[in-house]
Formats: structure tokens, sequence, C-alpha cells
């Protein structure tokens, strides 16, 4: 696999790799174990779970994830994933999940994560985004709709938990 790299000038988005252990463990908090991770992350459980993000990668699976990095010297923010195929996924739809470490919050980072991993998912022949939130959750609904997309109908996973859904059609012009 040729290393994916999207940049928009002030953030990159790679492939999560090993050596991002550390910072990612330094950088979840309550926020991120009860939106993103369901859990708090121990090193050997990150490990894992980098690993199979990176063997995703090396077989063209169903999952994309990213470090969101900023700066020249490229310090992990926080991370995104997509996933091309899921529950209650349609075909063509792709679903994104962000988060960002603490003190990478409220500068418009997550955002252009969403639009740079849109533009991604479209390259890849994805034909819509969506993002999935919690009601409880409104700062992940407030990236969504800086991002364009707009709110679908909201749905229940399998364990009872609501989502809103949030849509961007990727076949429109991806900015």
């Amino acid at each position: 696999m040729h290393e994916v790299k999207l940049s928009d000038g002030i953030i990159t988005l790679s492939p999560l790799r090993l050596d991002d252990v550390e910072a990612h463990l330094a950088g979840e908090d309550e926020l991120l174990v009860r939106w993103l991770n369901g859990g708090p992350g121990t090193r050997e459980g990150i490990e894992a779970y980098f690993r199979h993000c990176r063997e995703q990668w090396d077989t063209a699976g169903p999952l994309r994830a990213f470090g969101i990095r900023t700066g020249a010297d490229e310090v992990l923010a926080g991370t995104i994933d997509l996933r091309f195929a899921g529950e209650g996924l349609a075909p063509g739809q792709v679903n994104a999940a962000y988060g960002l470490y603490p003190s990478w919050r409220g500068r418009g980072l997550a955002t252009r994560a969403v639009l740079l991993a849109s533009r991604y998912a479209a390259s890849e022949g994805g034909t819509e985004v969506v993002i999935q939130v919690e009601p409880e959750n409104p700062g992940s609904a407030a990236v969504a709709q800086r991002a364009g997309f707009t709110p679908g109908t909201p749905t229940h996973s399998k364990g009872g938990t609501r989502f809103d859904w949030y849509i961007r059609d990727l076949r429109l012009a991806v900015r």
C-alpha cells in the first residue's frame, strides 16, 4: 500500500501508526472515552487497535483510520476514521467518526478533518458520508453542520442508543 497523506495546509491526515500510541493515550479524556472509544484505553488495547487499523489499510479493508496531525512536525491532535461498510449503512455510504484531544478542540480542526476525509471517501467511491451523533453530543453535531452536512433521519443502534444522522452527498462538489 502506498502511504496516504492528505493536507489542507493546516492539518494533515495520515494513517495511524504504532508510534502514535503514546500521544493517543496522553490525549484521551472523558469526552473521547464517552463518545468515541467506548472505554478508557490501555497501551495493549490501543496498540492492538492501531495494528488492526494498519492491516485494514494494507488489505484495503472497510476501515480507514487517520491521525489528525498539525504543524510542521505533524503533532497528533486526534483521529478520524472512515468505515466503508457497517450497521445501517447503505451501499456507497461511508461513516465518519472523529475526536480531538482536549488541547486541540475549538480551533476548527475537526471540521477540516471531516472535509479532507470526505474528499478521500469520494475518491474511493463513496457517494455519501454519514456522521452519527448521540443527541447529548452537541459539539460533534456542530462539526457536522459546519462541514456542510444536513440532518438525516435519526436511527437506533441494536443496543437502543439513538443517533442523529448528518449526511453529505459526495456526488456534489466536495469543497
